[in-house]
């Protein structure tokens, strides 16, 4: 079942997370107040990584997979106890599993055409991806045509800075990959930058 986690919708996206990471990691992400968290599947020891940080999640957060691609992705992270679904594109069999499961779905979307057909599959928000490529005037002009309650989340680019320009144009949450995580980064950094993102996310939605 999916409940509402769109009071914080930052998903903190951790390409290349080794098992060994995810409990420091996990945690500096939690206490920062991030309650999203993303290993994407195509970097070695994803699947374990997530079920690590399902383990370890507080009430009211999620953890799952990105870059997933198949119904057997699907499948194996729901399996390792991840239950959001984040993917570069947007494949209707893929998100239909993941409604079917459970799963909170954010489909990758570049055009108006893939964001109704990821609707009309299930998804219950939109992963604006690449964000760079898309810019600001093109969400702005993709949110008029959608309906007015779709969560609109750029990945790409985002920074702390970078945030406000976005949620004017019609985001209502973000990825954030490399400005938040890179392996070998410590937990000290990773949850000051999780602040960073936490309180401009704040100053920027308000």
């Amino acid at each position: 079942m999916v409940t509402n986690h769109f009071d914080m919708p930052l998903v903190a996206i951790l390409r290349g997370l080794a098992p060994a990471e995810a409990p420091a990691i996990g945690a500096a992400l939690f206490d920062a107040g991030i309650r999203l968290l993303e290993v994407p599947l195509n970097r070695p020891g994803a699947l374990e990584a997530i079920g690590i940080l399902a383990a370890l999640a507080p009430p009211g957060a999620l953890v799952g997979g990105g870059t997933m691609l198949s119904v057997d992705h699907v499948d194996a992270v729901y399996a390792a106890g991840g239950r959001l679904l984040v993917a570069p594109n947007c494949d209707a069999a893929v998100i239909r599993r993941g409604v079917a499961l459970g799963m909170l779905c954010a489909p990758g979307v570049a055009t108006p055409t893939e964001a109704f057909a990821a609707l009309e599959a299930g998804a219950h928000a939109l992963k604006i991806f690449p964000a760079e490529m898309v810019g600001t005037a093109g969400l702005k002009a993709t949110r008029t045509v959608l309906p007015p309650d779709t969560p609109l989340w750029p990945v790409g680019g985002v920074t702390p800075d970078s945030m406000a320009a976005w949620v004017r144009a019609g985001a209502t949450g973000f990825g954030i990959g490399g400005a938040l995580y890179q392996p070998g980064v410590t937990p000290d950094d990773i949850a000051r930058r999780a602040r960073a993102f936490v309180k401009a996310w704040s100053n920027a939605a308000a």
